[in-house]
């Protein structure tokens, strides 16, 4: 059993939509029962929230403003700013970026955020993330 996990946004979604997904529930429900911790990074919750709230989904923020008191909140710090650019930097010179020059990538700053708390991160998008951190579909994780 994987016991820390770091929820990327698309999960986070998912576990905040307000219409169940059975068995998206069904695999956090299980995590829980088996004594997992389940982190929400702060920059998932920042990329989630910035949608709810342009979307004007209200039912939507008070679900995520309920996870975060139910489960582990992870803020971003200092310590991870420096880590996510040391990742970001890395990623480049290998010649595998995962998002534009400009951007400020938020992958590398969830991988960070992970690393910190040695999670794995349930996401949907493993191909940008494995590059930094151990991640998975969260489908996958068990």
């Amino acid at each position: 059993m994987t016991d820390r996990i770091a929820l990327d946004s698309g999960p986070l979604g998912r576990l905040c939509h307000p219409h169940a997904n059975t068995a998206f529930e069904a695999w956090f429900e299980q995590l829980l029962i088996d004594g997992a911790t389940v982190f929400i990074p702060e920059i998932s919750d920042y990329e989630l929230r910035r949608e709810l709230i342009r979307a004007g989904l209200s039912r939507g923020i008070e679900r995520l403003n309920g996870f975060k008191r139910r489960l582990h909140y992870l803020p971003i710090t200092t310590a991870t700013m420096l880590r996510a650019a040391e990742m970001w930097a890395d990623a480049r010179s290998r010649g595998l970026p995962t998002a534009d020059p400009k951007e400020l990538d938020a992958d590398a700053i969830l991988a960070a955020q992970a690393e910190r708390v040695k999670a794995i991160v349930a996401t949907d998008n493993v191909g940008h993330l494995s590059r930094f951190i151990e991640a998975r579909r969260w489908q996958d994780i068990v």
